[in-house]
């Protein structure tokens, strides 16, 4: 009997320390994501995080499916990666120079380290667009952005409703009840 204890014992100690599949049922897993966006990165990604599939992967705990590829960012092709969670997409990843540079974050389940996430309202974190936000670019023209308070790092984009002109920054009235649909980080 002895031996058997023992033999499940060593199985379940192999199980929740174990390899990365069985990393997801562990314990320390089961009350959501670890994964934080700090200046230096999202999770463990960093921008000295090689651009491949397995060290993003790796660097997102294994909680997501990744799907690479390539688009054209301000006339240029980059290479990219989506991280799906229920095949939406979660983050989109690109580099430069074979390194991990800008990462978008969507996933509502993934915070700044000062508790800012999805849905944030522009009004808990700014009085005022001047001097913080621009106007969105290329496919998220119809949004604004802006650099987070006390980063060099981060940028909250913000979507809501307005009727008024593309390439305009609505009145700080109106942005006071949009909120951030993406947190950027960057190099």
């Amino acid at each position: 009997m002895k031996k058997a204890q023992w033999v499940l014992a060593s199985g379940m100690v192999l199980l929740l320390s174990g390899c990365s599949s069985a990393s997801r049922i562990a314990p320390w897993n089961w009350f959501g994501s670890t994964v934080t966006i700090t200046e230096q990165g999202v999770g463990k990604l960093t921008a000295n995080t090689p651009l491949t599939e397995a060290a993003i992967a790796e660097g997102l705990n294994n909680d997501y499916r990744l799907i690479g590829g390539m688009r054209i960012v301000s006339g240029q092709p980059v290479t990219y990666y989506e991280a799906l969670k229920e095949d939406k997409t979660a983050l989109l990843i690109r580099g430069e120079d074979g390194k991990v540079s800008h990462i978008e974050v969507m996933d509502s389940d993934i915070e700044t380290d000062s508790g800012v996430k999805i849905g944030t309202l522009f009004s808990k974190l700014y009085s005022k667009a001047y001097g913080a936000c621009r106007p969105g670019e290329e496919l998220d023209v119809r949004s604004v952005e802006c650099s987070a308070p006390g980063s060099e790092h981060l940028n909250y984009q913000f979507s809501g409703d307005w009727r008024g002109p593309q390439g305009l920054i609505p009145p700080d009235d109106v942005l006071s009840d949009w909120a951030i649909r993406k947190i950027i980080w960057h190099r």
